[in-house]
């Protein structure tokens, strides 16, 4: 079968691409703002690309088009396609479909961690044999592949609370109807879709409502939008994990930074994880995964020596290079509570470092300015802050830079912003660049910009 995605490139879709073409179709697909690592992704796997949305790419007659929800009514192709009858369905609809059904389905939804979450929990059952499929909107260094097919039952999912398609208007997750369900927080965001947190909660409660009786859904304990959403409903038994609040899942430092921990069931030790990420979020995403796996049948300590070896994810808090002693990282961060977990994790492992934190304020929450009286606080305990004022950004962000004081600096052109870090750069420094895009390639820029400047 002949399958053409529109809007390819987004990891949800390019990971579906990815399963379909494992599945023996041909893929075809479109998109526009190509970036890595998605793009080179699917260029490795001989997908080609159509560039842009020209209604002429329905001249290449697909049995099916898949719709990725970055598409709308007005757009030339989406009309073309209604008005030329060729069959299409979103791709959280064809992914029920003709991937999870079957399947032991364990789903990772939450508002920060779920991506990171859910490659540990792949890798966790990877390690126990479990040969796992798994769709995730990263890439996990492990797998080197944001979905697979698996040999085995299970499959992993990141599970997506973002809307389905321009004419399916409920949450992803909807469709996949998890046995297991791992819920890691909740919060407001994706404002071009929910209008308050109470709406998000009913999505998740929707989630809530298709899991089995005879399944299971592990919860943050801490966090009360989802005790909030649990009290709506819930059909099915419930296991608590916190990093700090009473629950039946917990973990105690070892290290400060996050790079060791102890888990304990109850009171009881059930393992300890020594690995190369730090953070307290990501030591809070390493218990949520144990908690997970638990319920699959994957012995604790197994689970945490396998994330002893788990090696991190793409773009989230990866290390993009070193120069001069100067350390350039890509995070992913795109919401406040984000990005302050990014910053603390970063002074935990090196307190004496300067902390230079670069942000583009680029979701469509962001964007709509919906989080512009929290982001000054958010980036407070870097050392120094450069704000991107991008074209079509809502609002102005001299607001938060005056919040910030004369450690902020608010700039709107690249080149500006690359000869403004690489001029004030230094040895020890530790620079954090956070965006859900690419950046304009600020990080290739300012890396060669680094290796040109004199020793």
């Amino acid at each position: 079968m002949h399958l053409h995605i529109i809007g390819i490139c987004g990891t949800f879709m390019g990971g579906i691409a990815a399963l379909a073409r494992v599945g023996g179709h041909r893929i075809t697909g479109s998109d526009a703002n190509v970036y890595p690592p998605m793009s080179t992704q699917l260029e490795a796997q001989g997908i080609a690309l159509i560039d842009g949305y020209d209604p002429s790419q329905l001249d290449l007659k697909p049995d099916i088009v898949l719709v990725g929800n970055v598409m709308s009514r007005g757009n030339p192709l989406i009309e073309r396609l209604l008005d030329s009858g060729l069959p299409f369905a979103s791709g959280p609809q064809w992914l029920a479909e003709n991937v999870l059904r079957g399947r032991e389905v364990a789903a990772v939804a939450g508002t920060h961690g779920k991506t990171t979450t859910s490659c540990m929990l792949a890798w966790i059952l990877e390690a126990a044999g479990r040969e796992p499929g798994f769709l995730i909107g990263g890439i996990p260094a492990n797998f080197g592949t944001s979905a697979r097919a698996g040999a085995g039952r299970t499959f992993v999912i990141e599970a997506d609370e973002y809307d389905t398609a321009f004419f399916d208007k409920r949450a992803k997750f909807v469709h996949y109807h998890p046995r297991h369900l791992l819920l890691m927080n909740l919060e407001f965001d994706h404002a071009d879709i929910y209008p308050d947190l109470a709406s998000i909660q009913r999505q998740f409660h929707h989630l809530v409502r298709t899991v089995p009786g005879a399944g299971r859904i592990t919860w943050n304990a801490g966090d009360a939008a989802l005790e909030a959403t649990l009290a709506m409903g819930s059909w099915t038994p419930l296991v608590t994990f916190a990093r700090e609040a009473a629950a039946e899942w917990r973990a105690r430092l070892i290290a400060a930074d996050g790079s060791a921990f102890e888990v304990l069931h109850g009171e009881a030790p059930a393992g300890i994880v020594r690995w190369p990420l730090i953070g307290m979020h990501n030591v809070e995403n390493g218990l949520a995964a144990i908690a997970c796996a638990a319920g699959m049948g994957v012995a604790s300590a197994q689970a945490a020596a396998a994330l002893g070896r788990f090696t991190g994810v793409r773009r989230r808090l990866e290390l993009r290079g070193e120069v001069q002693g100067i350390r350039v990282y890509d995070d992913f961060a795109h919401h406040p509570t984000a990005v302050a977990m990014t910053i603390d994790g970063v002074r935990r492992q090196d307190a004496e470092a300067r902390i230079v934190a670069v942000l583009e304020p680029r979701s469509n929450t962001m964007r709509a300015g919906i989080h512009r009286e929290e982001l000054a606080t958010a980036l407070a305990a870097a050392d120094r802050v450069f704000l991107y004022q991008a074209a079509g950004l809502e609002w102005n962000l001299d607001g938060v830079a005056r919040a910030l004081g004369a450690k902020a600096t608010v700039l709107g052109e690249m080149p500006r912003l690359v000869d403004a870090l690489a001029s004030e750069l230094r040895s020890g420094d530790r620079v954090l660049i956070m965006s859900n895009g690419g950046f304009g390639g600020l990080h290739e820029r300012l890396l060669a910009a680094l290796q040109a400047r004199p020793a």
